[in-house]
């Protein structure tokens, strides 16, 4: 039997030809189109990215700034998939030159790469400001909205936005908006709350993980950007933090303090 070859003009016409085999969404044929050719067709631009590459680029970006390095284990929990599904796009992000990838120690961004996680990590808290300032969604329904509007806005539309929007420098949830140059807006001064001293106040400045849940519950008791918080105890038996919030005391477990950051007031240290 005489084996097939595809070239890279054929992609668009087997993408359309699985998609009505299959019946599936436009999104995941193309990545599978994408690792089917592989090296053997010019690699992507920035233009021909698909969403799905897009959400892989911006995890690495954020598992990055927390951890210094993207590790698989990570990567497979945030995006819910599966570790082979994992490896096989990590190989192909590489091999496109988006990231660079050493075993047992991770993965990062290459110039490339983070340009276009910056780009769409710009996208999605412009448009968190949008839902939130304009549309007036929940605090904490706005980060998971935001994941499926930030690919469907186009370029062109990013610089009327944030003119409407009156040139926020943050998300909703405190977290730094890239410039258009691509380049972070974060000024690098906010620490976990973990790391005040006792005694010490602090004003929160960004909450580092958004999801819906977390964000609920912190709204709940007042722990939004812009508060002024006060360490009173620190537990080392079950690792929590007793909390002045406003005139009501919080304990709160450090895994949770960890994602609250915040920047130092008045005396004291970081711990």
């Amino acid at each position: 039997m005489k084996k097939t070859t595809y070239e890279a003009e054929d992609r668009p016409i087997l993408e359309e030809a699985i998609i009505l085999l299959f019946d599936s969404g436009k999104v995941k044929i193309r990545v599978i189109v994408n690792l089917f050719f592989g090296a053997r067709i010019m690699p992507l631009t920035a233009e021909e990215v698909t969403p799905v590459i897009e959400e892989y680029l911006e995890c690495i970006y954020r598992l990055e700034e927390k951890h210094g390095v993207a590790r698989t284990g990570d990567i497979v929990r945030v995006m819910g998939v599966a570790p082979g599904t994992v490896t096989n796009t990590i190989e192909w992000l590489e091999r496109n030159g988006f990231v660079t990838h050493q075993p047992y120690r991770g993965v990062k961004l290459t110039s490339k790469g983070r340009k276009i996680a910056l780009r769409v990590l710009r996208k999605h808290r412009l448009a968190e400001c949008l839902l939130v300032n304009i549309l007036s969604i929940e605090w904490e329904e706005a980060h998971d909205l935001a994941c499926k509007l930030e690919h469907g806005l186009a370029d062109e539309v990013i610089g009327p936005l944030e003119r409407a929007l009156k040139h926020p420098r943050t998300c909703p949830h405190g977290n730094p908006i890239p410039t258009d140059f691509g380049f972070s807006t974060d000024e690098g001064e906010a620490v976990p709350l973990t790391d005040l001293d006792i005694g010490v106040e602090g004003a929160i400045a960004k909450i580092v993980e958004e999801h819906r849940d977390l964000l609920k519950y912190l709204s709940e008791i007042g722990l939004l950007p812009g508060v002024v918080v006060k360490v009173l105890r620190k537990n080392p038996i079950d690792d929590s933090l007793t909390l002045m919030v406003g005139e009501n005391l919080q304990v709160m477990s450090s895994r949770i303090a960890s994602v609250v950051h915040v920047k130092r007031l008045g005396g004291g240290s970081y711990g």
